[in-house]
């Protein structure tokens, strides 16, 4: 799906992102911060742009997205993920189409896939290829909430396709269905607090608070995508590139918290997941094998509580607590809690000692009830 769209058509977008980073909802992503009036116009990152063409890529799934969280066993991986890198993808054909463009037309022209200070979703919005919906993400009548976006800038002066009118009306499904009220109000929401935000981009240990409401989700989040009424439109069509990987689709928990580095780069190699890095994908699998209530899983996460990473070791740390009795995680700790040098991983086993219960682990559904607003 192709929209051709105006370098101004989005006035509002540059105040909108103001007000995101003055509230801190950009959280670690600091490269948002760095300079958002570039952002806000495109002019700002080429003054020569006159159009600008908006390609909407359907990624769509074929099959129920949420069907996953209640196999606690294993871990959930956003669909978006679960093929080859989208930009390795989409880029090409943008380039393509470019230089058609050029050759037919002359003039100039740039492509953009997710990785320069582009505001995709409001220019394709004003070509129309969709609206931003109260999740914030781009919603279409014919592919719902599943879109990949990409970019061509031109200094052809093309004509603008119209906008697309909002179809929200009173659904609110996206904010309800999130497992951790990322959406202080329709239209915002909290990076900070996002599933996806949490297990991407955030670079520390998780907050402890948000921990129990991840579920399973260790790589991004589909919920508030997956309910919106609009994806009927979008349940065929996907490109056949973007096709989902058989071994990315329902991972077993156990057997990705033993990953090492190589192994990571092995397993998700030309994937977006290989871009989080080892160890912040096994901090979230250790998450996902803290909320299984699952007994079974408490060997995986032992066998981390050594590991290289603080970050690995801390969440290491609180999968047992969730998973063993106090006995025999006071045995654990003993030898390692004299030699621990990282303050935050010190933190998690003085915090487990405190909290775990004396031999029950959690309730099988404790922490698998999404907060509702």
């Amino acid at each position: 799906m192709l929209a051709v769209t105006r370098p101004d058509a989005i006035p509002h977008a540059k105040d909108a992102l103001t007000r995101f980073i003055a509230d801190g909802f950009h959280g670690d992503m600091d490269w948002l911060a760095a300079n958002p009036a570039r952002r806000g116009d495109p002019r700002a990152l080429w003054r020569d742009v006159r159009s600008i063409a908006m390609l909407g890529v359907n990624c769509g799934p074929g099959r129920d997205p949420l069907a996953i969280l209640k196999a606690r066993e294993r871990g959930a991986i956003s669909v978006y993920a679960q093929g080859d890198d989208y930009h390795d993808v989409i880029k090409p054909r943008l380039k393509t189409l470019a230089r058609w463009l050029v050759e037919m037309a002359g003039g100039d022209a740039k492509v953009f896939v997710d990785t320069a200070a582009v505001m995709e979703k409001p220019l394709a919005a004003s070509g129309g290829i969709g609206w931003q919906g109260k999740h914030t993400n781009l919603v279409s009548r014919r592919f719902g909430s599943w879109l990949f976006l990409g970019a061509i800038f031109t200094t052809l002066d093309l004509p603008p396709d119209a906008a697309e009118a909002d179809h929200c009306g009173a659904c609110r499904a996206c904010l309800d269905v999130c497992p951790t009220a990322a959406f202080p109000a329709p239209y915002r929401l909290d990076a900070r607090r996002c599933v996806s935000y949490l297990t991407i981009e955030h670079k520390g240990p998780i907050p402890r608070e948000l921990r129990p409401l991840m579920g399973n989700r260790i790589y991004g989040c589909d919920d508030c995508l997956a309910v919106c009424p609009w994806n009927k439109f979008a349940t065929q069509g996907r490109d056949a590139k973007l096709a989902a990987r058989a071994a990315l689709v329902a991972p077993q928990l156990d057997e990705l918290a033993q990953l090492d580095d190589a192994a990571f780069r092995a397993l998700f190699a030309k994937s977006p997941v290989k871009r989080a890095g080892r160890d912040r994908f096994v901090r979230n699998v250790l998450i996902a094998i803290g909320n299984s209530g699952k007994p079974a899983l408490a060997a995986a996460a032992e066998a981390r509580l050594d590991d290289g990473s603080p970050l690995v070791r801390g969440a290491a740390v609180w999968a047992l607590g969730r998973l063993i009795g106090r006995d025999r995680l006071a045995a654990l700790a003993e030898p390692r809690q004299h030699r621990e040098a990282d303050p935050a991983v010190a933190d998690e086993w003085m915090a487990a000692l405190a909290h775990v219960p004396a031999k029950a682990c959690p309730a099988p559904d404790a922490g698998w009830t999404p907060v509702r607003r």
